[in-house]
């Protein structure tokens, strides 16, 4: 499988934020969010191929000097430098899109799993999750029309979340808050999982965008989020980017 990177963070986002866990992004995606924060993650050649078994190792290295915290976001590890620190239980799979190595990806799944590892997957949603190992933790993004990349959407995935999983809608502005409240409606989420609402971040919010972000792209004020979300009484989750906001990988 191709990994972009391996690193030891804090959970930023989700129900789970806050929580120390290992990061495996995959390489590979073919969406082009307005907003995305890590586009060199986009290259399926990305990073270096490693199999399941490199994947564990470096997963249960000890710990390494230049542990990957508080660099950009958008800077691969060095192949040389995949390995993590311990960071108790939990890995989350990230990418690029996990789900275009689905295959290798359940065989990860798997084999975490049966190490006594708790497993979450971010997946833009843009692929059906049918397949896709469901011990794990599924994180679906819907993408709104603010990402450019609304047209995307696997819509039959929300019918598939249980209430261990948790579906996530980045937002741009008033109007895909507007949006995104009509999907939770239309398709009751909120009566089976999890429900995250999380304002569009400005990227390089301390040093200027990453390399290959575009500085210009669109942003909500998280206050501004809180307020429409108090003012309609709407039984959602804010989910802001608690690792940026410590300057955390």
């Amino acid at each position: 499988m191709q990994i972009f990177e391996i690193f030891q963070s804090l959970q930023g986002e989700t129900s789970r934020a806050g929580l120390p866990m290992h990061f495996i992004r995959l390489a590979g995606c073919d969406l082009r969010c307005s907003y995305c924060d890590t586009p060199a993650a986009r290259d399926p050649a990305a990073g270096r191929a490693m199999t399941v078994a490199d994947v564990l190792r470096a997963v249960d290295a000890p710990p390494l000097p230049s542990t990957s915290l508080g660099t950009s976001p958008s800077t691969a590890l060095p192949s040389t430098a995949l390995g993590a620190s311990r960071a108790g239980p939990w890995v989350a799979i990230t990418g690029g899109e996990p789900l275009l190595q689905l295959d290798d990806l359940n065989a990860l799944i798997a084999a975490l799993l049966e190490r006594g590892r708790r497993v979450l997957i971010e997946t833009s949603g843009a692929y059906s999750i049918d397949s896709l190992d469901a011990r794990a933790v599924r994180i679906v993004d819907v993408k709104t029309p603010g990402s450019g990349m609304a047209d995307r959407m696997h819509w039959p995935n929300l019918d598939l979340l249980t209430p261990h999983d948790e579906v996530k809608f980045v937002l741009t502005g008033r109007d895909d808050y507007e949006w995104a409240k009509k999907i939770v409606a239309r398709y009751r989420l909120l009566d089976h999982t999890t429900v995250l609402f999380g304002p569009a971040a400005p990227p390089g919010v301390d040093a200027g965008a990453p390399p290959g972000v575009d500085a210009g792209a669109p942003s909500l004020d998280p206050a501004a989020l809180a307020r429409w979300i108090l003012a309609d009484a709407l039984p959602v989750r804010l989910n802001l980017q608690l690792h940026k906001l410590l300057g955390l990988r």
